[in-house]
C-alpha cells in the first residue's frame, strides 16, 4: 500500500497527473514563465534606473564628469562582495552560463541563479559598468525556469524547453518583440524547432510581452521612424557595411576574449577590482557615452541628433568638424569593447548584447558619416545606424535571423528588411569564416561542451564519460606468471585483462585469445609471465576527452573496448556496445515530447 503525498507539491502533482496531460501542463508553465520572466526584466530595469537617477541627479550634475573615476569600482565592488560573501558561488555571464547549464548540467540550475543576476548586475550597470542587462535577464529567467522544471519533476527535453521559454520571455519583455525572441531561443539555445516546442515558446513570450507593456508602458527602446526610403543605388553601400561589420565583429570577439586572459592572470579578487575598475572609470571619463548600457547614443543617432552625444564632453568644440566628429564615434566604437570586457574582468556582472547593439549603431552611423563627407553618397546616416546593430549582432552573436527580425520589430523598419537582410548575411558569412563560433560558445566549443543543431552531435555532448565506464574487468599484475593468471581468468566473465602495477598505472592489456593456446600446458605456468605475453591497447581514452574524440578512438582502431586512464591511473573499460546502448537511451530521451 503506497502512502499518500503529505506535502502541497506532492499532491498538486498527483491531481496533475490526473487531470492534466503532459502537453497541457507544458502550456500552462510557459505561460506562467513567461510572466516571470517579464517580471524579472521590470525588475533589473527599474532596479538600474532607480541607482542612475540617484547617481546622476542634477545637483551632482557640474561634478558628474568627475565621478565617473568612482561610479564603476563603487559598482563592481558591490557585486564582488556579494558574490563572494553572500552568494560564495559563481555568478556566469548570462548567456554562456544557460548554454553550459544546457550542454552539461541536464539544465539544472541553481536556486541563487534565480536572483544572484539581478542584484549583481543591477549594482553593475547602475553604476556605470560598460555592459548590458539582456544576458543577466535571460539568466534570471531561465533559472526560474529551470528550478519550476525541476519542482515539477519533469524530464530533461521539458527542462529545455521551459529554459527556452524563459529565455525568448526575457527577451521579449525587454525588447517588446515576441517574433524576435522566439527565433532568439531557437538560434542562440538550438532549440529543436517542432510543433510542441514552437507553441510553448510563442505563449511565453507573448505572456512576457504583455507584462512588460503592463508594467513599464508601450514606451518603446529604440526610437525610429523611417524618414529615408530603401534606394537600390545604396545596395553596394549596405555590403560594404557588411564587410565592416564582419570586421568589427572579429575585432570585438579577439578583444573580449584578450582582456579576458589578461584578467584570469591576475589572481587576486582585489586586484582586478582595483585596476579594472580604475580603468573603467578613466574611460568613461574620457568618454561618457560609455557610461552604462549606451542605449542614449543610439537614440540619439537614430534621431539624427549625433550633436547630443557630444554634449557635456571635452570633444564637445567637435561639433561643427567633420573630421573630428568621424574620429570621436570611431574612438567610441573601438573603445566599447575595451569598456565592456573591463567591467567583466574586474567582476562585473551583466550581457554583450547591449554593447554589441551599441558598436552596431556607431558603425553604421561612422560609415554612413564617411561615405557622405567624402562626397561618395548620399546615405541616410539613421537607416545605417539601425542596419549596422544587424550587422553587428549577425557577426558577433552567430545570430543572423535574431538580428534581422529584433532589429525590424524593435523599430518598425520593415521596409528596410532587403538592406537588414544583405547586411546581415555578409557579416555572418565572412565572420563565421573566419569564426566558426560566436562570443557566446566559442569557450564551450573548445571544450567540446556546445549543443547543436546537429543531433548526433548533440546527444555526444550531453553524453558523460561517467556513465559508460565499466569497471568489471580483473585487473592482473605485470609479475604474475602464467598459472596465476588462469585462476583470475577462471573466475571471470569478461576476456579483456587489464595489466597494472602496484600504482594503479595500466602498463599493458591481454585478451583470452593472447593465451588461449598455452593455457591449457601445465609446464608453461611457472615459465611464462604476464609481462612476456602483455602488450598496448589499440587506443587510451583519457578522462578529460570529449565524447567526439572516444568516438574517433573506436572508429580509428577498430576496437571492441579501450581503457580509460585518468590523471596517469586505469579507471576501466569503455566498451562500444555500452556506449551505443546509452547513446541510444539519451537520444529516446533528447527527442521524445
Amino acid at each position: 500500500m503506497t502512502s499518500k503525498p503529505q506535502s502541497l507539491l506532492g499532491k498538486f502533482l498527483v491531481w496533475r497527473v490526473k487531470h492534466i496531460s503532459h502537453r497541457q501542463f507544458v502550456l500552462l508553465l510557459s505561460i506562467v514563465i513567461g510572466f516571470l520572466a517579464g517580471i524579472a526584466a521590470v525588475v533589473i530595469k527599474n532596479s538600474v534606473h532607480f541607482i542612475q537617477e540617484l547617481l546622476i541627479h542634477d545637483s551632482i550634475k557640474e561634478y558628474k564628469s568627475y565621478l565617473y573615476f568612482a561610479y564603476p569600482l563603487i559598482g563592481i565592488a558591490v557585486a564582488v562582495v556579494f558574490i563572494k560573501y553572500v552568494i560564495r558561488n559563481r555568478v556566469g555571464h548570462g548567456i554562456p552560463t544557460v548554454l553550459h547549464t544546457i550542454s552539461k548540467r541536464n539544465g539544472i540550475m541553481k536556486r541563487y541563479q534565480m536572483f544572484a543576476s539581478v542584484i549583481t548586475s543591477a549594482f553593475t550597470v547602475g553604476f556605470g559598468g560598460s555592459v548590458g542587462l539582456e544576458g543577466p535577464t535571460v539568466s534570471t529567467g531561465s533559472a526560474l525556469g529551470s528550478n519550476i522544471a525541476q519542482a515539477m519533476h519533469l524530464n530533461y527535453k521539458t527542462r529545455i524547453l521551459l529554459i527556452g521559454c524563459a529565455a525568448a520571455g526575457a527577451m521579449a519583455s525587454i525588447f517588446k518583440a515576441p517574433i524576435a525572441a522566439i527565433v532568439f531561443a531557437i538560434e542562440v539555445f538550438m532549440l529543436d524547432l517542432t510543433l510542441f516546442s514552437l507553441v510553448p515558446l510563442l505563449l511565453a513570450s507573448v505572456s512576457a510581452a504583455v507584462t512588460s507593456l503592463f508594467f513599464l508602458g508601450d514606451d518603446v527602446l529604440f526610437h525610429f521612424s523611417l524618414k529615408d526610403a530603401f534606394q537600390l543605388s545604396d545596395i553596394p553601400f549596405y555590403m560594404l557595411l557588411g564587410v565592416v561589420a564582419a570586421i568589427f565583429s572579429v575585432y570585438f570577439t579577439k578583444v573580449y576574449f584578450f582582456i579576458a586572459k589578461f584578467f584570469d592572470r591576475i589572481k587576486n579578487t582585489f586586484n582586478k577590482l582595483l585596476i579594472g575598475g580604475l580603468l573603467l572609470g578613466l574611460l568613461l571619463y574620457l568618454f561618457p557615452p560609455l557610461y552604462g548600457e549606451g542605449y542614449e547614443l543610439i537614440n540619439s543617432l537614430l534621431e539624427g541628433k549625433a550633436e547630443q552625444v557630444l554634449e557635456h564632453t571635452m570633444f564637445e568644440s567637435l561639433n561643427s568638424q567633420f573630421l573630428g566628429v568621424a574620429v570621436f564615434f570611431l574612438a567610441v566604437l573601438l573603445l566599447k569593447i575595451v569598456a565592456t570586457s573591463i567591467t567583466f574582468g574586474a567582476g562585473g556582472i551583466g550581457g554583450i548584447f547591449a554593447p554589441t547593439l551599441f558598436m552596431g549603431s556607431t558603425m553604421g552611423f561612422l560609415v554612413a558619416k564617411v561615405v557622405n563627407g567624402l562626397g561618395i553618397g548620399k546615405l541616410s546616416e539613421s537607416n545605417f545606424t539601425l542596419v549596422g546593430m544587424a550587422g553587428l549582432m549577425a557577426g558577433v552573436l552567430h545570430a543572423p535571423l535574431t538580428a534581422i527580425f529584433l532589429i525590424a520589430e524593435l523599430t518598425g523598419g520593415y521596409e528596410l528588411f532587403i538592406p537588414l537582410m544583405i547586411t546581415s548575411a555578409i557579416s555572418f558569412a565572412l565572420v563565421k569564416y573566419f569564426l566558426p563560433h560566436s562570443v557566446y560558445t566559442m569557450q564551450l566549443a573548445k571544450r567540446g561542451e556546445l549543443l547543436t543543431h546537429n543531433k548526433d552531435q548533440a546527444i555526444l555532448t550531453l553524453l558523460k564519460l561517467d556513465s559508460v565506464i565499466e569497471n568489471d574487468f580483473m585487473p592482473v599484475k605485470p609479475n604474475m606468471n602464467l598459472g596465476e593468471m588462469v585462476k583470475v581468468v577462471s573466475s571471470c566473465k569478461r576476456n579483456l585483462f587489464p595489466v597494472l602495477n602496484k600504482d594503479n598505472e595500466l602498463k599493458g592489456v591481454i585478451t583470452l585469445d593472447d593465451i588461449r593456446e598455452i593455457m591449457f600446458t601445465p609446464q608453461l605456468y611457472e615459465e611464462v609471465l604476464v609481462k612476456n605475453i602483455m602488450h598496448n591497447p589499440p587506443e587510451v581514452i583519457f578522462y578529460e576527452e570529449t565524447m567526439d574524440v572516444v568516438m574517433e578512438k573506436f572508429k580509428g582502431s577498430g576496437a571492441w573496448n579501450l581503457p580509460v586512464i585518468r590523471d596517469g591511473r586505469y579507471v576501466g573499460f569503455v566498451s562500444k556496445s555500452k556506449l551505443f546502448s546509452v547513446y541510444r537511451r539519451k537520444l529516446i530521451e533528447f527527442s521524445g515530447d
